[in-house]
């Protein structure tokens, strides 16, 4: 549906950016990244630490089969 759009070139990559500062503020903005970057690693450590398989979860209903 969308296959026209392609990847954004660097002017629309300015406008964006120059948007996202006039929207934070060049004062918020370092925060903003810092902590973007922090939830994305925190993101990468809790896939890796993931276990491979999950365990079955029991049925604690009650009801026989």
């Amino acid at each position: 549906m969308l296959a026209f759009i392609g990847m954004p070139g660097w002017p629309e990559l300015l406008i964006l950016g120059t948007l996202v500062l006039l929207l934070f503020g060049g004062a918020k903005l370092p925060g903003l990244m810092r902590n973007m970057g922090r939830s994305i690693n925190e993101f990468k450590t809790g896939i890796k630490e993931q276990p491979a398989e999950v365990p079955p979860v029991e049925d604690k209903s009650g009801e026989a089969e």
